[in-house]
Formats: structure tokens, C-alpha cells, sequence
């Protein structure tokens, strides 16, 4: 493996950073285009637009609907869908339908953007996963497209329904609807076809390949990281949506009622796309502070691995709680349906954790001693950048909480942005670089606890 990038020099994890930058730069280039946009847009808002589409993100410095035209909507919509496959996906798909092979160094660096553990069928799984997409896509896209004709134009509708479709699926959140969808909030249709795609695209395609290939009897069980995200996936699902509702049950749903399905649909749907989705059928800028800080948790966990969020991801999540409660209780391993965890992988989720913890914590005091903003709705802002999930508190219009920060803090949400979208791990791995461990130090004995 080292000879293949002893020309360039560059670790896996370092062409993987400099690909989604080259993206990102692309794709400021092309906003900045006098025909992207119907007014102009500064050098930093298109810098930031850009990487809240590739790093599907979410988070808006300018109206979508109303200060894009519809060349830059397209750019929009194509670097969401480019960075959320991840570009060495759409290169491979390009790679494919013109017939060239995909050598060694291409396989690595899908393995490492993807997150699969082994080289072994993985352009099988390329092709299954582009499949599954577009599939997923399309008939969002379709559905989307049926209801949104009752409102508006067919043309109009076919074009969000694509652009919906496609930013759900990939996590983003970027709507062509000034509210987001919150004048979808009892919609059955659009709720259950965006939350859908939401955790289609958020459970992870190794995730979709192992139950797949279950239901065709060609293994006989489930993966341990299946069944993990799987259950971690609707636990943390249905205790958000239930947490969400009580903590609002005397104030935002005082009126509607506990079971009424607008109640149902809402507290759901805000459960869902707090893990990393963006979308929103609520004013988040009038909820509790108690749910506030129960979005910033759920946004903070995000999505699974090799899929198209964000976050720490829920099986680092479910390795940290399982690791502390086998702890506390007194046992040598620590064991989830009936197989034992690794060390190794116990210590990196540790550090993806603490990592994630810092690295939120020192960017939020950045931008409070810059900006002087509030602490809860700064921190809101960073973990949504952070876990590229794209729910903001709002600036009082259309747009996020982070369009009224000045030219330094939004530098700063997109350098946060970008480490959330890559995982911190991999970018400050990119950074820093690897040295090969040479020297073993005698252990030493410190009292903790």
C-alpha cells in the first residue's frame, strides 16, 4: 500500500481531505458565476454554500429559493448529491459507464471514504449501493413530485420533487420552500416520504448490502454492526420522538393535543432529522431550551457509518454506552448480542467521542468571544455544522442562525463543517500524519476516578 502513493506523498486519509476541498473550491467557482445567482453573492457566502452542499450540511447564508437561480439550484443539487455518495463514488460510477478498470489506489480510497473493512467485492458493492441510491431517489423523487403538483406547476413540482428527494436521501436539508416544510407539518405523504428517505440514507450502505444479501438467504444471519445500528438506530428514534413531545407537550403541542397525528408526525419527524437530516416542519428558534439541548445530543450522535450523515456516528455511540455500563457493572469485556467488542475499537470510539467533545466546545467559545452570542444557540449551530445535520435557531428569516456571523466565524463553520463531514478522526489524522511507532515505553501507574 505504501508504494501506491509513494509518488504523490500523500496518505489515503490526506487524498481523501484534498478531493472534498477540490470539490468544495468547484463548486464556489460555480456559484460565483454571474448566472448562479440572482444578485450576486460574496466570495465567503459561496464558499459556504458550497461546503454546506458537498458536505450535505444544510446550513443557509442565502434564501435557496429566492436568491439562486435555477443553474445554481442544479449546482446545489448535484454537489449534495456528489458529496454525499462521496466523490470517489461518483468517479468510480463515471470510471464504470465509460468501461475503465478501477485500480489499487481508486479501491483504497473507496474503501476508506465508504468505511468498509475489506477490499473483497467492493466493486460489487459500488454497484449495488449506486443502484440502491438512484432507486431510493427516484421514487422519492416520484412521490414527492405527486404531492407537490397539488400546489404548484408541474414543471415546479417535478424539480422539487428531485431536489427533495435527493437532499433527504443524502441528509442535507437544503429545501427550495422558504419555511423549510413546515407547511407540510400533518402532511402524511411528505413526512413519511422524507423521514424515509432520511434513515435510507443515514443507516449506511454496508448496512443496506448485509440485509439485502439476508433476504436473498446468501448468509445466515445479520452482521454485529447491522444489528448495532439497526437497534441503536430505533431506539434513538422513538426515545427522541418521545422526549421531544414531552418536553413540548405544555408548550408547542398545548393546542393540538397528545394524539392528535400532527403531534405524532411532528415529534417523529423532529427525532429523525436531528440525526444529521436539516429538514424542518418546526420554528426551532421558539422550542424549549430542554429540547434545544436534546437536539444538540441527537445531532451530536448523527447517522451511522459508510452512509451520507454525520455525527459521531450511533455504533461509537453504542460501543461508549455499552463500554461504560459493562464497566459499572463489574465485566473484563464488553459484549453486544453475544460478541465481544475489541479493545481497539472500544479506545477509538473513546477518542472519536472526546475529539468531537473538544473540538465543538473550543469552536463554540470562538465564536461566542467573536460574535457575543448566546451560548445555547451557538453551540446549536456549531454541532449542526459539526454533525452536518443543518437545523439552525433561524436569523428570523429564511435562513440559518449563522448568516448573521461575520467573515471569521463563518470561516470557522466551515472548517467545522468539513471536519464533521470527513469525522474528525480521518481529518486531523490527514493533518498531522502517521509515524510508525518504534519505541514501546515501560507502563506506568496513575490513580483515576
Amino acid at each position: 500500500m505504501k508504494n501506491v502513493y509513494t509518488s504523490r506523498k500523500l496518505s489515503p486519509h490526506q487524498l481523501l481531505v484534498f478531493g472534498f476541498i477540490a470539490m468544495i473550491l468547484l463548486g464556489t467557482a460555480l456559484l460565483l458565476l454571474p448566472y448562479a445567482t440572482t444578485g450576486g453573492i460574496s466570495l465567503t457566502d459561496a464558499l459556504f454554500t458550497a461546503t454546506s452542499a458537498v458536505c450535505v450540511t444544510g446550513l443557509t447564508v442565502k434564501d435557496t429559493l429566492t436568491d439562486f437561480t435555477t443553474f445554481g439550484k442544479v449546482v446545489i443539487l448535484l454537489l449534495i448529491q456528489i458529496g454525499g455518495l462521496g466523490y470517489m463514488s461518483m468517479a468510480t460510477l463515471l470510471a464504470l459507464l465509460i468501461g475503465r478498470k478501477i485500480g489499487l489506489s481508486e479501491r483504497i480510497l473507496i474503501k476508506e471514504s465508504l468505511n468498509i473493512a475489506t477490499f473483497e467485492g467492493i466493486i460489487r458493492f459500488m454497484k449495488g449501493m449506486l443502484v440502491f441510491v438512484f432507486l431510493a431517489e427516484g421514487l422519492g423523487a416520484l412521490i414527492l413530485s405527486l404531492r407537490f403538483m397539488r400546489d404548484t406547476p408541474l414543471k415546479d413540482a417535478v424539480f422539487k420533487g428531485i431536489f427533495h428527494s435527493v437532499s433527504a436521501f443524502n441528509n442535507a436539508g437544503f429545501s427550495l420552500f422558504q419555511d423549510s416544510l413546515i407547511r407540510f407539518r400533518g402532511d402524511v405523504t411528505v413526512n413519511v416520504t422524507v423521514m424515509s428517505l432520511i434513515v435510507l440514507g443515514g443507516i449506511g450502505f454496508l448496512v443496506v448490502d448485509d440485509i439485502y444479501g439476508r433476504l436473498r438467504k446468501k448468509q445466515k444471519k445479520l452482521m454485529l454492526h447491522t444489528l448495532i445500528v439497526l437497534v441503536s438506530t430505533g431506539l434513538l428514534t422513538a426515545a427522541g420522538a418521545f422526549l421531544f413531545y414531552f418536553n413540548e407537550r405544555k408548550y408547542l403541542f398545548a393546542r393540538s393535543g397528545p394524539d392528535s397525528l400532527e403531534t405524532v408526525l411532528t415529534s417523529l419527524f423532529a427525532s429523525v432529522t436531528a440525526r444529521t437530516a436539516g429538514f424542518n416542519t418546526i420554528d426551532y428558534s421558539a422550542l424549549q431550551p430542554a429540547t434545544i439541548f436534546l437536539t444538540i445530543i441527537l445531532m451530536l450522535i448523527g447517522a451511522s457509518p459508510g452512509s451520507t450523515g454525520g455525527g459521531i456516528k450511533t455504533t461509537t455511540f453504542t460501543v461508549v454506552i455499552m463500554n461504560l455500563w459493562c464497566t459499572i457493572k463489574g465485566r473484563k469485556d464488553t459484549v453486544m448480542f453475544k460478541r465481544r467488542v475489541p479493545e481497539a475499537l472500544i479506545s477509538r470510539s473513546f477518542v472519536v467521542l472526546a475529539i468531537a467533545v473538544i473540538f465543538i466546545n473550543i469552536i463554540t467559545l470562538v465564536i461566542i468571544d467573536i460574535e457575543h452570542t448566546g451560548f445555547q444557540k451557538t453551540m446549536f449551530e456549531v454541532v449542526s455544522a459539526f454533525g452536518t445535520v443543518g437545523l439552525s435557531t433561524g436569523d428570523g428569516g429564511s435562513r440559518s442562525f449563522c448568516a448573521t456571523f461575520s467573515g471569521p466565524s463563518k470561516i470557522i463553520i466551515i472548517f467545522t463543517m468539513l471536519a464533521g463531514r470527513l469525522g474528525p478522526l480521518t481529518l486531523f489524522m490527514a493533518l498531522l500524519g502517521q509515524r510508525e511507532e518504534r519505541i514501546r515505553y515501560p507502563e506506568g501507574r496513575i490513580m483515576i476516578g
